[in-house]
């Protein structure tokens, strides 16, 4: 089984927050993968040396400063009545609606969805954001957030 109910998550409230509510229809668009998936997407994309964004190190394609082009605030938008994800990272990911996406919290922690569903409930995602990257299946492009209010935009490396 690659997937686990939602309900499983140990955070799943995040998904059920009364100000942020989550129509059905895309509710059951957020699967979180289960622990074996996870650490294959985990590994394959991510990192094969640590498990959690806190501990990037050399050799792991997030810390290398040069895979990131720009960084800028998601906080004031995440506080503010607007729905929309700061336009860098609208004009960053030019993904298709259907791109399916990873919100790779940790090793054991990955959610899958598509991008118009992360672009509806980015706010509720980002209730973990503890240097969580999100990454498009078959894509380069990448956003990684961080819990001090920002975010950057970049490219993985095509080595994996």
């Amino acid at each position: 089984m690659n997937y686990l109910p939602l309900e499983s998550l140990k955070n799943a409230w995040i998904f059920k927050h009364k100000s942020l509510s989550i129509a059905d229809k895309d509710i059951v668009k957020i699967k979180p993968m289960s622990v074996e998936r996870a650490n294959i997407v985990w590994d394959t994309f991510i990192s094969r040396q640590v498990d959690h964004p806190d501990f990037f190190k050399k050799g792991d394609w997030p810390s290398d400063k040069n895979n990131w082009s720009e960084q800028s605030k998601w906080e004031g938008l995440w506080d503010s009545d607007d729905l929309a994800l700061p336009e860098l990272i609208i004009s960053h990911l030019d993904w298709d609606q259907n791109t399916v996406v990873y919100y790779c919290s940790s090793r054991d922690n990955v959610i899958e969805t598509n991008w118009a569903t992360f672009q509806k409930c980015w706010k509720n995602f980002l209730f973990m954001d503890d240097g969580p990257i999100l990454l498009g299946k078959k894509r380069q492009q990448a956003i990684q957030f961080t819990s001090n209010g920002y975010f950057k935009i970049g490219l993985k490396p095509n080595t994996n």
